[in-house]
């Protein structure tokens, strides 16, 4: 019998050489886990139990334990490699339409414009708009690489301070008398095709705490909003009283009013004054900071939105898995959100080979959500999770495991001796 126990050994052990050496072949593999042999020892017992000098019958292997730990971080030069700092799993489909989970963040874009991998694996996340905002719907990542559409302006802030010392000007408003204004600024907005065009501003002294805003479209020269300009009034303390138009009919700031009036002067700039076939362009300008003191005029701010077409240049991806474009004119358009799921048992997950697992029985259902919420760890852009083998460790364990089938075979070996003197008995 004790052939049979020692055969159980060098199964045994030649199985923990098997794992040993698995671990071993794949110290390198981005995302790997290692796994340990565990076992159990065997004993032939009745329902009624055995007796004291029952011996034992061998060894078995009970499971193989994968190792969830987390492996170091290596960075890379390449925005698509990507690390989960923490607990999850990046989701992906495969060619046939399967959900595996992995590790493994080496991605890249596909023919089709999708984030894969290697293995044509896809990337799944969260989808967006075309705004850009994150959905709550799951789905393949793709990349759009088409030019980012040009946007009209709509809004222009400006801050500035117009000198209290300066002189009153009683001579009718030209543009084209720079002795008719005391103060002139611009802005550059953009049209429906996104080209560039600039809006004057020019401010006259009526009185005391009195001006006046014209504006005009700088490529023309033509007059827009309220050809009699608009009136400004300034308290005391060189702060805005009231913002109105020529006639005072419509009121767009009032801080004497309760509540107070806080709005933007509103006007469109036809095509004709763009010089351009293009939308007209319904501007709000949103002088409500400007100020009054007595310092030299000059402006502190200039915002306006809208902006050209742009070409994508690169991608970027926060450590909550955004995936963000970016291109020529400056702007940024989310593309989508990775994705991550855990598992109640991630040592039950079963092993489909590419350092991919499938759900299983043991692992739970897994929980999908967003990186950085509830047991799921947060992305690393340009990064990989190396694997959790300590080749150190596997060496040690390897060298006993070596000293394990040498004992067994050794025991097969006396029995063999052992053996054969019985048979000599009867000589």
């Amino acid at each position: 019998m004790s052939f049979n126990t020692a055969l159980t050994g060098l199964d045994a052990a030649s199985k923990n050489l098997e794992v040993i050496s698995n671990n071993i072949a794949n110290s390198n593999t981005s995302g790997f886990k290692r796994s340990r042999a565990e076992f159990a020892d065997v004993y032939a017992a009745s329902d009624f139990g055995g007796s004291g000098t029952e011996t034992g019958k061998g060894v078995q292997v009970t499971t193989i334990r994968q190792q969830m730990t987390q492996g170091d971080i290596t960075y890379t030069d390449n925005a698509l490699d990507l690390a989960i700092s923490g607990g999850g799993f990046f989701r992906m489909k495969d060619a046939n339409g399967g959900v595996v989970y992995s590790r493994a963040g080496m991605f890249g874009m596909d023919r089709d414009g999708y984030l894969a991998n290697a293995t044509e694996q896809r990337l799944t996340g969260y989808q967006v708009d075309t705004e850009g905002n994150v959905l709550p719907t799951l789905g393949e990542i793709k990349i759009d690489t088409a030019d980012l559409q040009p946007k009209a302006s709509e809004n222009v802030e400006i801050g500035l301070n117009l000198d209290q010392t300066s002189e009153a000007i009683n001579t009718a408003f030209s543009p084209d008398n720079p002795k008719s204004y005391n103060f002139t600024t611009g802005s550059s907005i953009y049209d429906s095709q996104g080209s560039t065009h600039v809006v004057n501003y020019f401010f006259q002294k009526e009185d005391d705490n009195m001006w006046n805003l014209f504006t005009q479209a700088a490529d023309t020269g033509e007059m827009v909003g309220d050809p009699n300009g608009y009136k400004i009034k300034f308290q005391n303390d060189g702060t805005i009283e009231t913002i109105t138009n020529s006639d005072g009919t419509t009121t767009y700031v009032d801080n004497t009013a309760d509540p107070a009036v806080s709005g933007q002067i509103d006007f469109t700039i036809s095509s004709n004054a763009l010089g351009s076939a293009v939308d007209d362009i319904t501007l709000k300008l949103d002088i409500t900071n400007m100020t009054q003191y007595d310092a030299a005029s000059g402006v502190n701010k200039v915002k306006a939105d809208g902006y050209s077409s742009g070409r994508m240049v690169s991608l970027d991806i926060d450590k909550n898995g955004t995936i963000f474009g970016r291109y020529t004119n400056g702007q940024s358009k989310a593309m989508g959100q990775v994705a991550l799921a855990n598992f109640a048992n991630t040592e039950g997950l079963r092993p489909v080979g590419d350092s991919s697992w499938a759900e299983s029985f043991s692992s739970g259902a897994p929980a999908v959500g967003a990186p950085g919420s509830a047991s799921l760890g947060f992305i690393q852009s340009s990064a990989l999770e190396s694997s959790n083998v300590d080749v150190t460790e596997e060496l040690v364990d390897m060298i006993g495991a070596q000293r394990a089938f040498q004992a067994n075979a050794q025991i097969i070996s006396v029995n063999d001796e052992l053996t054969q003197t019985v048979i000599n008995m009867r000589r």
